[in-house]
């Protein structure tokens, strides 16, 4: 149960939530989403320091709610845990076969995904990770924001017609990551302004 978005965010970031629980590798979870962080923080740094061009509001902005939205991929990840199906995983396909906007996508979730949720379920998790990973480290941010499009639309028509379903809530969400792959957001203060500006000088002090 939620209580505020602050205490929320604080027992997400500590490991203390129930998903990070019923993961049964809560603590490498949050080492890992820690460890993401940090490098975002030290890559943004080095680009602040490195190229002038990158200290501006803008280059800022786009960073924080490119992390933002790489935290929320991280989180998400989290409850189709433990492998290969957990119990939230298959909960949150079994409206698509009910739900979907369309006969055919409807069909495709009855008779396709139910029938292979461990094949599903870790390419589920490894794309959300790897949104995630992307995100917050700006690294590779248009190819894997053209998957998070895609991924965000498959929802949006997949529980379409669920009543407890807000639909603008996807939509937006694709429109989120479609500014991400429009301004390759990767750029601002993240790991592909590094690759562009200067591929040879990675390695670098």
């Amino acid at each position: 149960m939620r209580t505020n978005p602050f205490y929320d965010a604080w027992l997400f970031v500590t490991g203390q939530t129930g998903e990070h629980a019923a993961s049964g590798m809560g603590w490498l979870l949050t080492l890992l989403f820690t460890a993401l962080l940090i490098a975002s923080i030290f890559i943004a740094a080095r680009n602040w320091r490195e190229d002038s061009a990158q200290r501006s509001w803008e280059h800022i902005a786009t960073w924080f709610m490119r992390v933002l939205i790489g935290c929320m991929w991280f989180q998400g990840s989290i409850w189709k845990l433990p492998l290969p199906v957990s119990g939230g995983f298959r909960a949150a396909i079994m409206p698509i076969s009910e739900f979907a906007a369309f006969d055919f996508h409807r069909w495709i979730a009855k008779n396709i995904f139910m029938s292979i949720l461990p094949v599903l379920g870790p390419l589920v998790y490894l794309t959300e990770l790897s949104l995630a990973v992307s995100y917050i480290l700006g690294i590779f941010v248009r190819p894997l924001g053209v998957i998070g499009v895609l991924f965000a639309a498959h929802l949006w028509l997949g529980l379409y017609r669920q009543a407890e379903e807000w639909p603008w809530l996807y939509v937006f969400l694709i429109f989120v990551q479609g500014f991400l792959v429009v301004t390759n957001a990767g750029k601002s203060l993240g790991f592909d302004a590094l690759i562009a500006r200067k591929p040879s000088a990675l390695g670098a002090t």
